[in-house]
């Protein structure tokens, strides 16, 4: 193989390993401008969004040992990679292509599982990292504030007596 070839394959290969998430987007018919524009905001959530042969992409995913998804290889393809946050990339994705029509979303790999459009589109449909952690947060404490309330009831409706006893 090509020195130049296996160099750009082991850089996607570092790319997808290191990523939790690929997800695989069309940008046929997209500017510079707007193709600069998507990855100024893919990169302001922590994610990349990069260009590269098919068929290096095909070997780097193959060499990661993640599924096949070589059937949505075709034509002018960018792959959107990150840290951790696949529904922020998800949902810039998605507003990008509200403000613009462009790009159209292909398919994905989460964890190792291959992911249609309509997945992609319900993880941008999903709030925020930071808003899902306080959500459960809440969740968890619930039980512990209605126990603490439940214990300090009695004593308040008995303070709430002698106070009414006092000035009554």
């Amino acid at each position: 193989m090509n020195p130049d070839k296996k160099y750009i394959i082991d850089e996607l290969f570092e790319r997808v390993n290191s990523s939790p998430f690929v997800l695989v987007v069309d940008y046929t018919g997209m500017t510079v401008p707007e193709f600069d524009e998507l990855r100024n905001r893919l990169t302001q959530n922590g994610s990349e969004c990069h260009v590269a042969k098919n068929s290096y992409m095909r070997k780097a995913l193959e060499n990661a040992n993640l599924p096949d998804i070589s059937e949505h290889l075709l034509g002018q393809t960018a792959f959107v990679t990150g840290e951790s946050d696949v529904c922020g990339a998800a949902k810039t994705i998605k507003s990008f292509v509200k403000e613009f029509k462009k790009p159209e979303v292909k398919t994905g790999i989460l964890d190792g599982d291959v992911l249609d459009k309509a997945q992609i589109t319900a993880l941008a449909d999903l709030p925020s990292r930071d808003v899902l952690l306080s959500q459960l947060l809440a969740v968890i404490n619930a039980p512990a504030t209605q126990l603490a309330r439940t214990l300090n009831e009695p004593a308040a409706s008995l303070a709430r007596v002698i106070k009414a006893k006092h000035e009554g």
